[in-house]
């Protein structure tokens, strides 16, 4: 007997889409577009935007985002050169969502870090 399927599962390629989600929805990731999404910023200003990034995991960050033509890297002509990233349309139409996904973590966070002590303070008192 044969088993219906969801309509999405025939067209959809699980690993394809597991690599992008896992991609996108690293916390670097994220955060860089939520910094680019106003305005196109040189390297040293996203860095100072993404508390914490190392510059190595920023220049990774930003070169799998140029990648997967989320972010476009524009060089200026000048002496020194100079640098800036800018989302491409691609990278804003993720704009919005990951700027969805951290309002809500914003919204959220005295809740959930209530909740991870209360959930720290029953479990150590369990075990």
């Amino acid at each position: 007997m044969d088993v219906p399927s969801h309509p999405m599962t025939a067209h959809v390629d699980c690993r394809g889409v597991s690599e992008i989600l896992g991609r996108i929805g690293d916390k670097w990731t994220v955060l860089v577009v939520m910094s680019l999404n106003e305005q196109p910023r040189r390297f040293n200003d996203i860095k100072r935007r993404v508390g914490g990034i190392s510059q190595q995991m920023l220049t990774r960050t930003l070169k799998m985002l140029e990648r997967d033509g989320m972010v476009a890297r524009d060089v200026r002509d000048t002496t020194p050169p100079q640098v800036e990233y800018r989302l491409t349309e691609l990278g804003r139409s993720l704009a919005d969502p990951v700027n969805q996904l951290g309002a809500w973590a914003n919204a959220n966070l005295a809740a959930i870090n209530g909740n991870r002590t209360r959930y720290d303070m029953r479990n150590a008192d369990a075990g």
